[in-house]
């Protein structure tokens, strides 16, 4: 039986992070508007991302023969921040406050790891 320590942490973000989703979704909003369809490319922009992380691990395991290993572990972290930051810009896009929606997320799993 593993036992698993408990983790305890601080949520705190460099204010350039909240700033750049804020700025990507200002970009975003000019440049295709605010709709519903846009909107809803946003967030599914979170599925293409998150393919690209998977990708990154496969290429980093070397799970397909033909191709071997491509990828590094610094890879898939890149790919990972990618979904991330892709995240904050649809919360801000859904005119919400990504700071605060991530906030209370955190809380949520602090709760439950204390």
């Amino acid at each position: 039986m593993r036992i698993v320590t408990p983790v305890r942490f601080t949520v705190r973000v460099d204010e350039s992070i909240w700033e750049a989703a804020r700025a990507s979704r200002g970009w975003l909003d000019a440049a295709n508007g605010t709709g519903q369809a846009e909107l809803t490319c946003r967030i599914l922009k979170l599925t293409e991302e998150a393919g690209e992380a998977a990708g990154a691990w496969i290429g980093l395991v070397g799970q397909n023969p033909r191709k071997g290993v491509t990828h590094t572990r610094e890879d898939v972290a890149a790919e990972l921040a990618d979904v991330v930051l892709t995240a904050l810009v649809a919360i801000e896009s859904l005119g919400l406050d990504a700071r605060t929606v991530v906030t209370a997320c955190a809380e949520k799993v602090r709760s439950r790891t204390a």
